[in-house]
């Protein structure tokens, strides 16, 4: 009697365990407004709306844009450790007169720094005299 109580009991929970483990995760995903054209993986995006989609795992994040075909994906990390910092973000560099997609922010995980290669190559040229400036 004491073992069969036991299976009574295990089974729901093991059921219910399994069911959790079969539904797949859902992927996220937010709209943003970028004001202007940027740059990112070589790649030259228009301003306009764009979609962050975050997969079903956390692991990756992609950034497509809405009004056209063109669109990015990259790992995230882990970024902050406040759970109060859970933001949805895009960092940008300026480099010259070009926006450089830095980095995207997703919750608390973040990607690796993005533009590397045009910063390395701006501080190569040395610094840009802007116009306001002068």
């Amino acid at each position: 009697m004491h073992s069969t109580l036991r299976r009574i009991a295990i089974a729901p929970a093991l059921i219910m365990a399994a069911a959790l483990a079969a539904s797949p995760a859902v992927a996220e995903t937010t709209t943003i407004k970028v004001p202007f054209s940027f740059e990112a993986a070589g790649k030259t995006f228009p301003a306009g709306d764009y979609s962050i989609c975050r997969d079903d795992r956390g692991s990756f994040v992609t950034l497509a844009s809405k009004g056209s075909s063109r669109s990015f994906s990259t790992i995230l990390a882990a970024g902050t450790s406040n759970p109060r910092e859970y933001k949805i973000a895009l960092n940008f560099d300026l480099v010259g007169q070009t926006h450089h997609l830095q980095s995207i922010q997703y919750g608390t995980m973040i990607t690796n720094k993005l533009d590397r290669k045009a910063l390395e190559s701006e501080r190569e040229r040395g610094p840009v005299a802007h116009p306001g400036d002068l």
